[in-house]
């Protein structure tokens, strides 16, 4: 893990100063991309997966798009998105994290319950994780609100100077815009499909749902609180939704069975796959789960792979 501190000077690595000449060019310039398109391989060898069988194939991490993180405040997505992320990690990408709502040591902590499969991993396992995580994991070390062109410069950086694949920002509220500024909401997610289309960082930001009558409602892509354009604006809307009508019964009469979380894929603009994956949680390794039986799984640190307890 490598800490990028908020005094680093990231003056210059975002400038919309473009000049606009260099991007008028022939129609033929295009043409290989064209031809690959009708014969060449499948673009999704470039896809990562997200380390979840039953979503592979049908939602897989891929370069250059915005990716919005969806959910009711407490209905897991930043746990989901972390599990993601170490799955991505596991895959040989590089990960930038900048979380605004929670301090670096609680963000790994989660990771490192995740990566050992167990509650209360050895100091030995966070320790050995935590080297693991060297060249794959960056951390922007910054807590609370923060301009929009700061973070826009962040995810420049990141992708031109480290090198890195997927960028999580938790979450938009943080970003320095009014909850009902909607016009800079907007401006602000333009910007950030501006970078990730021109520099092929993948973007995952996490946004919050507007408060309904109740959770036990599953939410749709209208509950995203904010500026309606940002959903039309990104590739893809990822929404997370605990299962509170199981979560409200008492534990004798609950179905085991029952899912505990519903995923739901509610945009992809380059996939013609939309739908919802249920899955089980484990409050004790933070990690959730395909399956009701399925076992704890960890991170085997010597060949980077995720085995099962």
């Amino acid at each position: 893990m490598h800490l990028i501190p908020d005094t680093f000077d990231f003056d210059g690595y975002f400038d919309q100063q473009v000049d606009e000449s260099a991007k008028v060019r022939p129609a033929s310039t295009w043409t290989q991309e064209v031809v690959d398109q009708f014969y060449g391989e499948p673009s999704a060898k470039s896809w990562v997966p997200t380390g979840f069988d039953k979503m592979r194939g049908k939602f897989d991490l891929r370069p250059g798009e915005v990716t919005l993180w969806a959910g009711i405040n407490g209905h897991g997505k930043t746990t989901l998105l972390s599990q993601v992320q170490l799955r991505a990690m596991q895959s040989g990408q590089k990960v930038g994290l900048a979380s605004f709502e929670m301090k670096p040591p609680k963000s790994m902590a989660k990771m490192s319950r995740q990566a050992a499969g167990i509650g209360s991993p050895s100091i030995q396992y966070i320790r050995a994780f935590h080297r693991w995580t060297d060249n794959r994991l960056w951390i922007y070390d910054h807590l609370g609100r923060v301009a929009t062109k700061r973070v826009l410069a962040v995810a420049t950086y990141m992708r031109k100077e480290l090198g890195i694949d997927h960028m999580v920002i938790d979450s938009l509220m943080k970003c320095g815009i009014g909850t009902d500024d909607y016009t800079a909401q907007k401006d602000f997610v333009n910007d950030l499909c501006s970078v990730a289309q021109e520099t092929g960082l993948g973007i995952h930001l996490v946004v919050h749902m507007r408060k309904g009558e109740n959770e036990r409602s599953a939410p749709d892509k209208f509950d995203v609180k904010g500026a309606s354009e940002i959903v039309d604006l990104v590739d893809n809307l990822v929404i997370c939704w605990k299962n509170v009508r199981k979560l409200g019964l008492a534990e004798e009469k609950r179905d085991p069975d029952d899912p505990d979380a519903f995923v739901r894929i509610a945009k992809q603009r380059h996939h013609t796959w939309e739908g919802s994956f249920a899955f089980w949680f484990d409050p004790d390794t933070q990690q959730f789960r395909e399956h009701q039986k399925e076992r704890a799984a960890y991170l085997d640190l010597p060949v980077g792979q995720m085995e099962v307890a």
